[in-house]
């Protein structure tokens, strides 16, 4: 599949994605990507977050492939059982653990625990060895259990443009990669 043949869904999580980071250079270099907007950036509700992402799938004309950093991973996740139109794919990076705890900021439990359920379609989930808002090893055990191909970034942070990853160009090829073998069911 070539990114002209689908709906790229860019889904940013707590606080937006801003324009140095590797979303939105993906945003501006896709044709037929597009930002799932949130209404409160800085106060995710999980049903109103979800509710978006749903959305921005059921209005697609294309089959779909997500997108998606941190919080945003936990709102495509949860969305699942309401998508109407096909998702072929999901690049998830860097997932929070939303079942922690220990994780700041506290609201992002409410977007927990994740299902465990493996997911209806391919999917690639990234993770740092050092993220503050995740632990490598729930990283791994979430992507092992959703089926995915799971990505070792190494020592990268959150994997946003604060932690170095604006152009991440290691992260488009392997998007690419991933890109060229899906395809509509």
């Amino acid at each position: 599949m070539k990114a002209k043949d689908a709906d790229i869904l860019i889904i940013p999580g707590y606080t937006n994605s801003g324009p140095d980071h590797w979303q939105s250079r993906w945003e501006a270099r896709m044709s037929t990507a597009r930002r799932v907007e949130q209404a409160e950036w800085s106060k995710p509700v999980r049903e109103d977050w979800v509710g978006r992402v749903v959305e921005a799938v059921n209005e697609s004309e294309r089959p779909v492939v997500l997108v998606a950093h941190s919080l945003g991973i936990a709102c495509a996740i949860h969305g699942i059982p309401e998508y109407k139109n096909e998702v072929v794919g999901a690049f998830f990076v860097a997932p929070p653990e939303v079942d922690n705890p220990r994780i700041r900021p506290k609201h992002l439990m409410t977007f927990g625990p994740y299902p465990r359920d493996p997911l209806p379609f391919p999917s690639i989930v990234v993770a740092s060895r050092d993220d503050h808002f995740g632990s490598f090893e729930a990283a791994e055990d979430i992507a092992a259990a959703w089926g995915s191909k799971f990505l070792d970034a190494g020592e990268a942070g959150h994997i946003n443009a604060e932690s170095g990853f604006g152009p991440w160009p290691e992260g488009t090829l392997t998007f690419a990669h991933f890109l060229a073998k899906l395809s509509p069911q």
